[in-house]
């Protein structure tokens, strides 16, 4: 009986005229796109420079500003006043005053003050472009020797392309298989299905199994699709990121059930699913630290199980990291999944009552 379930939801899936476009798309776009889009990354800072010395030293300095990859001189005014109007306009996000007897302090031995003024309307922005520019004006030369582990070249992309595997197992393996419920519920299909012998188990099963077999393909396909763009290949094992992935698919499933059971329309289950998603989201540690958040945001994220799988899906792909390493993360997701399950049934059997 399972079966010609499952072959059911596949016709009805290739009789579907958008979703089987939608599944491609999608990870295609998340891999391809956000990557590039979804960065933290800040260059090509807008700077004007008023250089009062015109000395060698001076436009030394300026040429070291050009020439780095994050600033892109825009103006260089005469005083601070068309200076302070540059950053008014929009014109540059800071503006940098290259005093008089600049030079002649640097070679008395002295240490040559500058200004700086930054537009802090974008803090992250502004403190980021303060502190590469002071690289450049403070040149401090140290015996130290550093080196960069797991991301040798700091490429934002490589950060983020393995966390975004986890959002579209989320959407494909959690959301849609509970939204495919609750279509069958809103089209009055499911109380027909209650009074034939098929079991509410198998019924459910069937509508889960399609999407957690698109979703493994499709998580290879996004797999394939980092090392083809980015040149980014899991340093651990293969095998360890489907255990995961399966662990993490139950959770997400049983989540989309409890919210299927609660929901009599697809306005409302869509409507919850996207309050879901933003706060996984926002709390997973995608774009921001967790460290970063305050105290009482960092104990809610302790309950996101968003949190966990990224975890693990950076620790195997950049660190190399086995499965003795991530069973703390793997632990807490399997008691997400019974718990998550218990809730389905207990709530499934309250509708029913």
């Amino acid at each position: 009986m399972l079966r010609y379930l499952i072959e059911k939801e596949f016709r009805q899936l290739k009789r579907n005229s958008f979703l089987p476009r939608l599944i491609v798309l999608f990870p295609c776009m998340m891999m391809l796109v956000m990557p590039w889009a979804a960065t933290l990354e800040i260059k090509d800072l807008r700077i004007a420079v008023i250089d009062n010395d015109h000395s060698p030293s001076s436009q030394r300095l300026v040429h070291r500003i050009e020439a780095s990859p994050y600033f892109q001189l825009t103006a260089l005014p005469s005083t601070f006043q068309e200076g302070m109007h540059t950053i008014e306009q929009d014109q540059a996000d800071i503006l940098l005053e290259i005093p008089q007897d600049f030079e002649k302090e640097q070679i008395n031995g002295r240490p040559a003050s500058a200004l700086i003024a930054v537009n802090a309307v974008n803090g992250t922005k502004g403190g980021l472009g303060n502190s590469y520019l002071q690289q450049i004006l403070n040149p401090q030369p140290s015996a130290a020797s550093v080196r960069y582990l797991f991301n040798p070249h700091l490429n934002y992309r490589v950060y983020m392309a393995p966390a975004l595997l986890t959002m579209v197992l989320v959407m494909l393996c959690g959301f849609l298989p509970a939204l495919n419920v609750v279509s069958e519920k809103e089209k009055g299909t499911i109380e027909q299905i209650n009074v034939t012998p098929v079991s509410r188990f198998t019924f459910t099963l069937a509508k889960l199994l399609p999407y957690w077999m698109i979703g493994f393909l499709v998580l290879n396909l996004c797999m394939l699709l980092a090392w083809a763009a980015y040149g980014l290949l899991p340093q651990g094992s293969l095998l360890t990121i489907y255990l995961s992935a399966f662990i993490f698919i139950l959770v997400m499933s049983g989540l989309g059930l409890i919210i299927s059971n609660y929901s009599s329309t697809m306005q409302q289950a869509m409507f919850v699913m996207w309050f879901c998603m933003l706060l996984f989201i926002l709390m997973s540690g995608l774009f921001t630290p967790i460290r970063s958040m305050p105290a009482w945001a960092r104990c809610l994220t302790y309950l996101n199980p968003l949190r966990y799988f990224m975890e693990i899906i950076r620790m195997i792909y950049l660190k190399g990291s086995t499965l003795p390493d991530i069973l703390s993360q793997l632990g807490t997701l399997s008691g997400f999944a019974a718990l998550l399950y218990a809730g389905a049934i207990f709530s499934y059997k309250k509708r029913n009552n």
